[in-house]
């Protein structure tokens, strides 16, 4: 059975099944975070110790890492967490303390809550704390401006095509960045547009498939929760270009926890946000902010640390919270 049909029948039974429901909500924010290591496109979890390093330490051996940071909503002042720019703080301390800095960071999306001015120099006074070359998606919050994503990609978006999307290489990995938070339209999922889909098919052609692959955008390029909009209309396009490469790992924000999906060599992998938590999908009326006692909040918001290792399949994924 393919793993996108079955996902979405998944995801309908925890509708039905409060059990079920909390299971995945449990699973979806466990504590410390677990190591993926994967061969052959199938994960292999390793359990973490409560310093968060893997209880086996060859799981991470590795000769290049890199990070991913996700929804810091700077500007957001409610009671799910009144002081983001500190969390964001504590998360830029925690890539701050890693044992080897990484080779880069990825922002994927939602940096600000507001997109305004102030919100974007304040980010970017805390992110420049961090020890390496941060790359950045926008998020739909990142686009809230007058000019409708103008402040962004006055501040990151040179050299990118179109609405900001671009490609890079480093240390034999392709990084493509995408771009799915322009043009939201109540009750449908994001979209890529063709003008983005007729660019990645003519970057692609260039990179061999044998070369590994990490696409990072805001909203998840598969549906997750299609009442929510927790997808991407096209994202089927741009999935079809990718099956061909043996290492596909796909990164995501936007729902500010932790889900992930293989299907064949590609690995769909959300991420935490480093502001507040939102509800596992369909365990509330709505998504958004959502409140848990303020002792637990870091427990909600993490980093994800993604590792070559030696094997079939060269990225490891290393989720870990703020606590």
């Amino acid at each position: 059975m393919d793993t996108h049909d079955t996902s979405h029948r998944q995801f309908a039974d925890t509708l039905q099944n409060p059990q079920r429901r909390t299971l995945l909500k449990c699973s979806a924010w466990a504590g410390a975070g677990v190591l993926w290591a994967l061969s052959g496109g199938i994960p292999k979890a390793f359990a973490l110790d409560q310093a968060g390093q893997p209880t086996d330490p060859a799981a991470l051996n590795s000769s290049f890492h890199f990070v991913q940071i996700s929804d810091s909503h700077i500007g957001f002042n409610k009671e799910a967490n009144p002081d983001p720019a500190q969390t964001l703080q504590v998360a830029i301390d925690k890539v701050l303390a890693l044992p080897k800095p990484p080779s880069l960071i990825l922002h994927t999306g939602d940096i600000t809550h507001l997109s305004r001015p102030e919100e974007f120099d304040t980010a970017a006074q805390l992110l420049k704390g961090l020890p390496s070359t941060v790359h950045y998606v926008p998020g739909e919050h990142d686009t809230l401006d007058e000019g409708g994503g103008q402040l962004y990609l006055q501040r990151y978006g040179k050299g990118t095509k179109g609405n900001g999307w671009y490609s890079f290489d480093q240390q034999g990995v392709h990084f493509i960045a995408l771009v799915n938070v322009f043009n939201l339209l109540p009750g449908h999922e994001a979209t890529l547009g063709a003008e983005q889909l007729a660019w990645l098919a003519d970057d692609l052609r260039a990179v061999s498939s044998s070369t590994p692959i990490v696409v990072f955008t805001h909203i998840p390029l598969w549906t997750i929760y299609q009442p929510w909009g927790w997808g991407t209309e096209d994202g089927d396009q741009a999935i079809a270009l990718l099956r061909r490469y043996g290492c596909v790992t796909v990164l995501n924000g936007h729902i500010h926890q932790v889900i992930q999906k293989v299907e064949g060599n590609i690995t769909f992998h959300t991420a935490r946000g480093t502001a507040y938590p939102q509800p596992a999908p369909g365990a509330a009326a709505n998504p958004g902010p959502m409140t848990v006692a303020a002792d637990q909040l870091r427990n909600y918001l993490g980093i994800t640390d993604v590792r070559a290792t030696q094997g079939e399949h060269p990225l490891a994924l290393l989720d870990s919270t703020l606590v």
